[in-house]
């Protein structure tokens, strides 16, 4: 058994909640500063403050880390986790102020819950003061509360998706180094067991059946995405490991990741997807590894997290979840 994300030393997660509006937000802390990278390849992303993990920028280091509901009203929540890191003496010293690096990304929850309930600055500042270093709750928590998948007919015949976390530890001449993962699951398309390629959770064939009817299969015979369906889709990802990265390697391991995300999520990248992966490593750390290899250990725990994140999630607002 695992903590999940926070079996990296130096990382704290918590989550903000709301279980009546059917959103919520996740935060990780890396008070201690982390090296980062990051891979964007949907179509549909939402973000904030993502320039400052490009190798070319100035900025070394982040403080924390934000993943949202509420599409773009979402990436208020940064704004607290930034207040409360100040508070908490984290961030760069610029002799006048503590400045926290804290980028964010966001999926979109609005059509499960009320569309007027969104993440706020409030709820950045809470889900950051509940973070610890221990077990990473899972499922109907944080970002993932109004996540769903498998929506090529429409929310009525969608299943839930939530938060899941996972860790894969390597052997032999690496033995020691861990490499966690944690996603926020709110597919377009359907997730796969990554061994058998059975559907585990996606679009069904009608709004009472558990039956699937496979997204890439209804596309390829001219099914497409409802007409209010729009950019309304995105699995968030977050992977760290326990050895010292340089942005450069921050940034391939994240690229490495996504194959994790291909492995379990069919399809995605699509024009309505905002699949994002972001990579940390811890500052003062002193474990190493090849980097390719903690790449293929990062797809593995990219596609566990994100298996545990729909068999974790209950049924909530009208539709099914595996974990209920």
């Amino acid at each position: 058994m695992t903590k999940g994300l926070t079996d990296i030393p130096g990382l704290k997660v918590g989550h903000a909640t709301d279980l009546e509006g059917l959103t919520g937000c996740t935060v990780i802390l890396c008070e201690g500063g982390a090296t980062a990278g990051v891979e964007v390849r949907g179509a549909a992303s939402g973000t904030q403050e993502i320039d400052t993990l490009n190798p070319m920028h100035v900025t070394d280091r982040i403080h924390g880390l934000v993943f949202a509901g509420g599409s773009a009203f979402g990436l208020e929540a940064a704004s607290g986790v930034r207040r409360y890191l100040e508070q908490k003496g984290s961030g760069f010293d610029m002799r006048v102020a503590r400045v926290p690096i804290v980028p964010a990304a966001i999926l979109f929850d609005l059509g499960l819950g009320k569309a007027s309930a969104r993440p706020t600055r409030e709820m950045g500042m809470t889900a950051a003061a509940m973070a610890n270093d221990g077990p990473v709750a899972e499922g109907n928590v944080g970002a993932g509360t109004g996540a769903s998948v498998g929506k090529i007919h429409g929310m009525t015949r969608a299943m839930k998706g939530g938060i899941g976390t996972a860790t894969v530890g390597l052997e032999g001449r690496y033995h020691g180094v861990l490499v966690s993962a944690l996603a926020a699951v709110n597919a377009w398309g359907d997730v796969r067991d990554p061994e058998s390629g059975k559907i585990l959770a996606g679009a069904r064939v009608s709004a009472a059946s558990r039956e699937f009817v496979d997204t890439v299969h209804e596309m390829k015979r001219g099914v497409t995405a409802p007409p209010v369906g729009g950019p309304t889709n995105t699995t968030l990802v977050v992977v760290a490991t326990n050895a010292a990265l340089t942005k450069i390697q921050a940034t391939r391991v994240a690229q490495l990741a996504q194959v994790g995300l291909s492995r379990v999520v069919s399809p995605c990248y699509t024009r309505i997807d905002g699949d994002v992966v972001f990579c940390l490593s811890p500052l003062g750390i002193k474990m190493a590894a090849d980097v390719d290899t903690i790449g293929v250990a990062a797809a593995e725990a990219v596609a566990e997290a994100i298996v545990r994140a729909v068999k974790r999630s209950a049924g909530l607002g009208g539709i099914p979840g595996i974990g209920s």
